[in-house]
């Protein structure tokens, strides 16, 4: 896991709401953002000064099939 994304990188990605987030409030969801072998992550109420996290794509392809078998 990558736990910060280098400098510049963030301004840079095209974030949208997770298909997997389930809430009614915009506000209130996951969002992601794609880069070549990456899948960045954050929460839509701390979009710009809050956590996020990245993984491979691999590692985000794993964690899709866990949610959907549970």
């Amino acid at each position: 896991m990558i736990r910060k994304a280098a400098t510049g990188d963030a301004a840079e990605l095209a974030w949208f709401k997770s298909s997997y987030s389930d809430s009614s409030d915009p506000n209130d969801c996951v969002e992601v953002a794609t880069a070549p072998g990456t899948i960045h992550v954050r929460d839509s109420k701390y979009n710009t000064q809050g956590p996020r996290f990245a993984v491979t794509a691999a590692a985000w392809t794993d964690f899709l099939q866990l949610v959907e078998e549970a």
